[in-house]
């Protein structure tokens, strides 16, 4: 999979995150972490924080943390 979104379930930025890629109808992997920042350590080697949401996208050679960011690269890159 080369779109890869990292969410906490029932994050309220991550859902909106996934549901605007839904929309757009993006083909991603969900990788679920762990709810305590320190046990996020999947996310902390990709992304260099602990915070959620962190899209990848290793086609185009993006890894993003915050959703608003990542829903403007959304709109710019698969609208």
């Amino acid at each position: 999979m080369a779109i890869t979104l990292y969410q906490l379930d029932g994050c309220p930025y991550c859902e909106k995150v996934a549901d605007r890629l839904d929309e757009l109808d993006v083909d991603y992997e969900t990788i679920w972490t762990e709810a305590l920042h320190s046990e996020r350590n999947e996310v902390k080697r990709v992304s260099g924080q602990r915070g959620v949401p962190v899209l990848v996208d290793e086609e185009r050679g993006v890894t993003m943390p915050e959703s608003e960011r990542i829903l403007e690269f959304a709109e710019e890159s698969y609208a």
